[in-house]
């Protein structure tokens, strides 16, 4: 359809987006199978999951930049599926900037305004004016007049963000917005594009494959695998509460225990760990268990023992890598700071929680 059929989208920074039973075929693969999902107006919702999952499949339908094979999406509560990518008012930020080489800094901040059509084009004055506001929000002011080749990678994604701002988009779509720079300067830039979210208020999805960006900077986690979404919610929630078994396996370095749930007891090698009203139908089950699962527990009723294989550090903590029975595999537990064990000692532990699903 073409564009002058279309009015553009209202404009305005707290639309919601909906996606309604989306789904993606490639030939015979389904990309994605049935996805529903809202971001709320003003919120940031990241879209979490490993490479394949549909996440980048979905952000780009939402843009326009891809047609689903079935499912709706709706911006502000407009459809916008027959809405070209031109007319939907969305602003997209790529993992690898797409900013042009051969224009300076404010030129790619302005580019979007420039080549809007005559009727809504600003004022050169009005356009000067917002590419200096952005400058100012995104911290580079003075570097307007440099090229993309004469700035760290961190800061081209900053003219990147501001570009996508430039157009006062309705929503703003980020794909992985931080996934070529270094690990240090991805820390920085997500606490920044936090407290950018705080200040512009743009309703926001953001994909990552980062679980400690998508739980560090979203108001809500959608979590997808192989084109389905498993589970959508707070970071507290899908962390502390995960609702299946990818889901409790992906977040969190967990390890995976094979279990057998009966009669209110879970059954883990030789040991039998009560459920305590988990909900794990009868028959084999799984345990998925995180280094800070385990606690040190002499002494108590339930606890169990275990080998310890190795101690490493990780980070600021300690951990110790526990092998609680020889036919299943390892788990770690973190240490406390002045607790000194070493590899061969034997400890018993017990859990804080147990995380089971059926099979």
């Amino acid at each position: 359809m073409a564009l002058q059929e279309h009015a553009a989208l209202d404009s305005g920074r707290t639309a919601e987006i909906r996606a309604e039973s989306i789904s993606k075929r490639f030939g015979e693969a389904a990309a994605l199978d049935g996805v529903s999902l809202r971001a709320r107006p003003g919120e940031l919702v990241a879209l979490l999951g490993p490479s394949g999952s549909g996440k980048t499949t979905l952000l780009r339908i939402v843009a326009g930049l891809e047609q689903a094979t079935s499912g709706r999406i709706l911006l502000g509560g407009e459809d916008a599926t027959q809405v070209p990518v031109q007319a939907r008012g969305v602003g997209f930020m790529f993992q690898h900037y797409a900013l042009f080489r051969h224009l300076t800094v404010a030129e790619n901040i302005a580019y979007g305004l420039r080549v809007r059509p005559r009727a809504s084009r600003p004022s050169s004055a009005a356009i000067r004016a917002r590419v200096a506001e952005l400058l100012d929000l995104v911290q580079l002011a003075g570097l307007e007049r440099r090229y993309p080749a004469q700035l760290s990678g961190g800061q081209r994604q900053r003219v990147a963000l501001a570009r996508a701002l430039a157009v006062d988009p309705k929503v703003l779509l980020l794909d992985e917005p931080f996934g070529a720079l270094d690990a240090q300067v991805r820390r920085d830039l997500r606490r920044w594009l936090r407290d950018i979210h705080e200040k512009t208020g743009h309703t926001t999805l953001f994909v990552t494959h980062d679980q400690d960006e998508a739980l560090e900077i979203a108001d809500r986690v959608a979590v997808l695998n192989r084109g389905r979404l498993e589970q959508i919610g707070t970071p507290d929630e899908v962390y502390e509460h995960p609702a299946t078994a990818f889901v409790a396996g992906f977040i969190g370095e967990a390890a995976r225990l094979p279990a057998h749930a009966t009669g209110g007891v879970l059954r883990l090698g030789p040991h039998a760990l009560p459920l305590n009203g988990a909900r794990v139908a009868d028959g084999p089950a799984s345990l998925f268990v995180r280094p800070r699962d385990l606690v040190l527990a002499e002494g108590e009723a339930n606890a169990l023992s275990a080998r310890i294989a190795d101690v490493r550090r990780a980070g600021a903590t300690r951990r110790a890598e526990l092998q609680i029975d020889a036919d299943l595999p390892k788990v770690e537990m973190e240490l406390p700071p002045d607790v000194l064990l070493a590899r061969g000692d034997t400890v018993h532990v017990s859990f804080r929680r147990l995380r089971a699903f059926g099979a």
